[in-house]
């Protein structure tokens, strides 16, 4: 983790540039991609999610206290976010388009004012700053 100083723009900039931003999506596709099928299931999705602790993290949803049921449910609808056409599994495109608009709707929650944040290490966040940084070199 690392803290950087990020706004809207240099997430919408890494967003619009369309071979960094697919590049660092297909990479982390493949990554959830544990059976190379080119599909990510639901438990695939769900696995990673739960062990980035996503709900609790960016979310402040604390899975410890709610019911297993619940965080079932919380997480079905996650995928279905990204299960856009209903199928069943996430392909690349429907990853990346989905990607897009989380990242766009935390460019637009940020703003136009730099912030101060802590990032992960990999993170598409991290990602856009270091290539935000390495233009203004």
């Amino acid at each position: 983790m690392s803290v950087e100083i990020l706004d809207g723009k240099t997430i919408r900039s890494f967003v619009e540039d369309e071979g960094a931003f697919n590049s660092s999506v297909d990479g982390r596709f493949a990554a959830l991609d544990t059976n190379r099928d080119g599909l990510l299931s639901y438990a695939e999705m769900a696995n990673e999610l739960m062990s980035l602790r996503v709900l609790d993290k960016h979310f402040g949803v604390d899975e410890a206290a709610m019911a297993p049921d619940e965080l079932v449910e919380l997480y079905r609808g996650l995928f279905a976010r990204f299960d856009r056409d209903g199928s069943g599994a996430v392909d690349l495109e429907e990853f990346r388009a989905e990607m897009k608009e989380v990242m766009l709707a935390v460019a637009n929650g940020i703003g136009f004012l730099p912030v101060q944040m802590v990032v992960e290490e990999g993170s598409f966040l991290k990602v856009a700053v270091d290539r935000e940084l390495a233009k203004a070199a």
